[in-house]
């Protein structure tokens, strides 16, 4: 049989060994905004564009950066609403933790947590793999932390990576401008120049949104007219 004979089981591989549902998970994350984190020695940048549908829309209602903790931000490639149910999980398993051993959750236990989940929506039959592909970035006993979890609930630690629609240009981009001794202002240089190589139109404030981590283990987004600053530098 051909392998879109199994494209519509989640829980039945093909002869090759596929589950189909979840290449397709990935092809939604590949749909959607391009999405970079960079791993610096004093701290961890991700940053992504911010187009909206339409004019009419209201961009302060709209955030790709959310806060799970106040030392993790996550940002996704994707589809948007599986996000935020992924991070409402993470963020109670956060709080969880902290009730239980009176101490804030490891970067690493959390983004494994998020990662089981996303694997139980690869072996459940009624449910679909999220579509949905994070970056999460962190600061704690460890020093800064930048991890990728996929729809399959694979994750990995990365210096650099790339999401979305622009990922391998971005990766290709990444691979040359980075350096293990890279400061935090210039993993963030090195993010905007990473977005404006396959952007499509021209980079402001308003269409990009940009997260950090430092020493200071507070992670922050950056306001619009940080991003204006930083822009300015790089051009």
């Amino acid at each position: 049989m051909a392998e879109s004979a199994y494209s519509f089981s989640l829980t039945t591989f093909s002869p090759s060994g596929k589950l189909v549902q979840i290449e397709h998970a990935l092809n939604a994350v590949n749909q959607g905004a391009t999405s970079l984190g960079i791993k610096a020695k004093n701290g961890v940048v991700i940053a992504t564009e911010k187009k909206l549908p339409s004019i009419l829309v209201d961009q302060d209602s709209v955030k790709k950066i959310v806060q799970i903790t106040p030392e993790v931000g996550v940002i996704y490639s994707g589809m948007g609403p599986d996000s935020r149910i992924l991070v409402r999980k993470a963020r109670k398993q956060a709080q969880l933790y902290y009730q239980t051993y009176n101490e804030k959750i490891p970067v690493a236990q959390l983004v494994r947590e998020v990662a089981t989940v996303m694997q139980e929506f690869t072996q459940s039959g009624g449910v679909r793999p999220f579509g949905v592909s994070l970056l999460i970035a962190g600061y704690d006993s460890h020093g800064p932390q930048l991890y990728q979890a996929d729809p399959s609930g694979t994750y990995f630690a990365w210096k650099a990576s790339a999401i979305g629609k622009n990922m391998v240009n971005a990766k290709s981009f990444l691979e040359k401008r980075y350096s293990d001794d890279m400061e935090l202002e210039d993993a963030v240089h090195a993010a905007l120049l990473t977005l404006k190589e396959g952007f499509e139109g021209r980079l402001n404030e308003n269409n990009i949104e940009i997260g950090i981590v430092g020493k200071d283990h507070e992670f922050k987004s950056l306001t619009p007219l940080e991003i204006k600053d930083y822009l300015e530098e790089v051009e």
